[in-house]
């Protein structure tokens, strides 16, 4: 019975843009290359170019509307491989998941619900008055 590959090499040297992508920090390599450029990603506290080749052991800071990530590389991939296969090239620091976390239940604590109905005749006069500064 052949074995699945997962795209996973031991020692070799990938692109960074494709490297994230494979382990789905990004949904498109064109994603991560826009990231990248936009200074979101560090790799050795040095801001990396899309181009640059990355190894294993070497540790990133990543910034995405997600969070704020910062990961040890343990598995190098070219391939783009299912979640929980992905989970597997890096290990993420302890303080930066629950800085994420903390990140994540501020903003779904922040979020505010539709209202239960439509507003009113007079619920949309108010509304109007504040917009317009009148209140």
């Amino acid at each position: 019975m052949k074995q699945k590959d997962t795209g996973g090499e031991i020692g070799g040297e990938v692109r960074l843009d494709k490297w994230l992508w494979a382990a789905r920090f990004f949904k498109t390599r064109a994603l991560a290359h826009a990231a990248i450029e936009a200074g979101r990603v560090f790799v050795d506290e040095l801001q990396a170019k899309p181009g640059r080749k990355v190894r294993i052991g070497q540790r990133l800071l990543i910034r995405t509307s997600a969070g704020e990530y910062s990961i040890t590389i343990n598995k190098i991939a070219a391939q783009r491989v299912s979640p929980s296969i992905a989970s597997t090239f890096y290990s993420e620091d302890s303080e930066s998941k629950s800085r994420r976390e903390k990140a994540a239940a501020l903003r779904q604590a922040s979020r505010v619900d539709a209202p239960s109905e439509r507003p009113n005749t007079q619920d949309r006069q108010r509304l109007r008055r504040l917009k317009e500064g009148e209140w």
